[in-house]
């Protein structure tokens, strides 16, 4: 018997119209946990090297974590993955809200998409049973609209719906797949993935009762996460959501504007969370069991730009992309802006920092209205970033271009672009300075996926003796600088990237795992699963996914120098808290070596087959040694 999952994966084959179920056993499930360890384990398998993203051969997967759906406080979160369109290598988004509790009790643990629809269809998973129903009526409806029609259709407002927008049925390359509207799976470009299938959305309802293995040990447990949370950080995210980071980032030299040329934004008072608290928050929302209620909503009902709460409102991210990286000081310009991501499905980092590349090289005479297609850009025009979005969305006139994400955008326009365009394997840094925090910069050089934050780790986390203890158990007792990239801080990284990596593929908010202790964390797997598992083997579980990942990059023609960040890094904060702060080549260079050591990798960053045999996954060997790695 299966404790704390079905056992089930169902597989549907749009081509075809047909579909199946697959069943798993317990010892699969520990081994990959699920999630990103589903996922990267199903395209490794199944998927041909080589294979265009944007093909019916590519496989389009749903994946719910080891937790998911569990009763307790930051459980609500899966993830879905492909071979991204935007990178071309390993693609893989979480999303929170309630899609991974409610797909859970359909009775499948996961979804692989394959193939590709004659026209455009939807997919109705409810008790076990799957339709694929023609979706030729919702083609080209906004996310809202789309979800009221299939509910209205289906006759069931609790039904849960993930789906696209018109920049996913467009294949916009930082298309994102949007889940209760507000909530997206957006990084990598998988809603492109999902456009491509001629799938407009997975809609889902389920009675099924998940059973765990120690009901009453999960309930109180949860139960302790709330009182704690009462008494952390967290707590604060009640207050203002993650738009609080604005003044945090802001006062130690780390809130991204200008295209990355600052650390620090005049505006940021007018785009903080305590303004939007102050004036245009409508209610706080959450997740699936979670008390912490970090989610807003806002509403703008009058003035140039209205706001519908139905979208929810902007995070932290999007406020720094669509805000202070176009140096745009307007909140509600900047929740108008981020309600047309959602509505339109469009990845808000990657939309906000690629308006910002152009704004930079326009500013810079690199582009001009000849290529801008009449549009004069530049930086604290808020009327001008929300009408850059909504082009984006529709991929209309300079839109389209912009909608291919920087990296593409630049390499059509050439003439030096490239240099501005802050990505890292084509995916747009986050909000998040490696400026200010060194080793999350070397974090996202060697992020399977590109740039990203969630499966990083973030320095400033390690600088007290208070904050290294949890550590202990992996004998590592100093804190580290934030500015430090020795070998030290490298074995850190070795230990804490795969730590967040796990804590995303078994389906946990990332700022439940700030509050929760980590034996807890064992202790709540152990009571819904019932394995004698320990901490150490679910460290293992996420170097093993992450470490697979870079097998699949490896494989697509991934090697050394796509470990590389923005050459804007390299050069100083010429003002505020970081001023002379900057990334050396050389050290970088350097950490790069370290860390590929620490995780078993060789020179060039690939796994070794030692490695691969020791993680338990030996037969990942054979694509990576054409690669040419060590054995």
């Amino acid at each position: 018997m299966h404790f704390g999952c079905n056992g089930k994966i169902l597989r549907v084959n749009l081509s075809s119209g047909s579909w199946s179920v697959e069943e798993f056993d317990d010892e699969f499930r520990r081994m990959y946990l699920g999630g990103w360890g589903f996922i990267v384990y199903h395209l490794l398998k199944e998927l041909a090297p080589g294979t265009d993203p944007l093909s019916p051969e590519n496989k389009l997967i749903f994946a719910n974590g080891a937790v998911t759906g569990a009763t307790v406080g930051g459980s609500g979160r899966h993830t879905v993955g492909a071979k991204s369109p935007l990178t071309g290598g390993f693609g893989a988004a979480e999303a929170g809200g309630f899609f991974g509790a409610e797909l859970a009790k359909t009775g499948f643990d996961a979804i692989v998409i394959e193939g590709k629809a004659p026209s455009p269809v939807y997919l109705w998973i409810h008790d076990g049973q799957v339709e694929i129903r023609p979706a030729k009526h919702i083609w080209g409806l906004l996310t809202a609209q789309t979800q009221a029609a299939i509910r209205d259709e289906l006759g069931d407002s609790r039904i849960r719906v993930a789906q696209i927008g018109p920049a996913g049925e467009k294949m916009a390359l930082i298309a994102a797949i949007m889940h209760d509207i507000n909530r997206a799976a957006s990084r990598t470009g998988l809603g492109a993935v999902m456009g491509s299938k001629n799938l407009k959305a997975v809609a889902i309802r389920g009675t099924t009762k998940v059973p765990m293995a120690d009901p009453q040990k999960v309930i109180a447990l949860a139960r302790m996460y709330v009182e704690d949370a009462k008494h952390s950080w967290v707590h604060n995210l009640s207050e203002m959501g993650t738009a609080a980071g604005v003044h945090g980032h802001q006062v130690v030299g780390g809130l991204p504007a200008y295209n990355f040329q600052k650390g620090t934004f005049e505006g940021w008072e007018a785009i903080s969370g305590e303004t939007m608290t102050e004036t245009i928050l409508k209610e706080a929302d959450t997740c699936f069991a979670c008390p912490v209620r970090c989610k807003r909503v806002v509403e703008v009902k009058e003035g140039l730009f209205p706001v519908d709460p139905v979208y929810g409102g902007p995070e932290y991210e999007s406020i720094g992309a669509l805000g202070s990286i176009c140096g745009v000081s307007d909140l509600e310009a900047i929740a108008r802006a981020n309600q047309l991501c959602n509505a339109y499905g469009m990845d808000t980092i990657s939309t906000g920092v690629t308006i910002g590349w152009a704004i930079d090289c326009f500013e810079r005479g690199l582009i001009d209205e000849k290529d801008t297609l009449g549009l004069t850009l530049q930086y604290g025009d808020a009327q001008m970033m929300v009408n850059l979005v909504e082009l984006m969305g529709k991929r209309e006139g300079f839109g389209f271009l912009l909608s291919q994400g920087s990296r593409q955008a630049a390499r059509t326009i050439g003439r030096g672009t490239e240099e501005f365009a802050v990505q890292v394997k084509g995916l747009e840094v986050p909000m998040h300075e490696p400026r200010v925090k060194y080793g999350l910069g070397i974090g996202y050089a060697v992020s399977p996926t590109g740039a990203d934050h969630n499966h990083n780790f973030h320095d400033s986390d390690y600088i007290s003796r208070k904050d290294i203890e949890p550590l202990h158990i992996f004998g590592i007792t100093d804190p580290l600088p934030t500015r430090d990239l020795s070998r030290a801080k490298m074995h850190l990284a070795s230990i804490e990237i795969p730590w967040n990596t796990v804590m995303n593929i078994m389906g946990f908010c990332a700022f439940v795992i700030q509050s929760y202790p980590r034996p807890r964390i064992v202790e709540l797997l152990q009571a819904i699963t019932g394995w004698e598992i320990d901490l150490h083997e679910l460290l293992r579980g996420g170097e093993r996914a992450y470490t697979l990942a870079r097998v699949f990059n490896a494989r697509e023609g991934f090697t050394r120098e796509d470990d590389s960040l923005p050459k804007v890094f390299n050069k100083p904060f010429q003002e505020g808290p970081s001023k002379g702060n900057f990334l050396d080549p050389q050290d970088v260079a350097r950490a790069l070596s370290f860390f590929y050591e620490e995780m078993g990798w060789d020179e060039n960053g690939l796994p070794t087959r030692k490695r691969l045999s020791d993680l338990g996954v030996g037969w990942a060997a054979e694509p990576i040694e054409q690669c040419g790695a060590s054995q």
